[in-house]
């Protein structure tokens, strides 16, 4: 089982860029693929981008472009650079682990973090 705690979230005027964390402890980050979600108001979970253990990075095409994901398993971190975000970008992003590779299903991720909060002003 992983441990996740994400950081870095925060208010951010729209067109502006943001670099959330989630670091990781316990057993298995580096062989899990890694995803971010993100769930807004209103809204169900959505995912946002994966990454394999080996550093492979999968996007939901809407995402793709304005997202970054990557990750140190030196460091046990995975990280989610967001570049000119929108008003509707806002919300709680959450980093998870799954067992399963490149998985796009958030019912395959069995280890979750509680969530770091997002917020972008127009």
């Amino acid at each position: 089982q992983v441990q996740l705690v994400e950081s870095g979230g925060g208010s951010v005027q729209a067109g502006g860029s943001l670099e959330i964390s989630c670091a990781a402890s316990g057993h298995g980050f580096s062989v899990k693929t890694m995803g971010w979600f993100r769930q807004s108001p209103g809204k169900e979970r959505e995912l946002i981008a994966v990454i394999s253990s080996g550093g492979r990075t999968g996007y939901v095409d809407s995402m793709e472009g304005r997202f970054t994901i990557s990750r140190d398993n030196a460091a046990n971190t995975l990280y989610l650079q967001m570049y000119s975000l929108k008003p509707e970008d806002t919300g709680v992003y959450y980093c998870a682990a799954s067992p399963y590779f490149m998985s796009r299903i958030a019912a395959q991720y069995s280890d979750w973090g509680q969530g770091t909060q997002v917020t972008v002003s127009s």
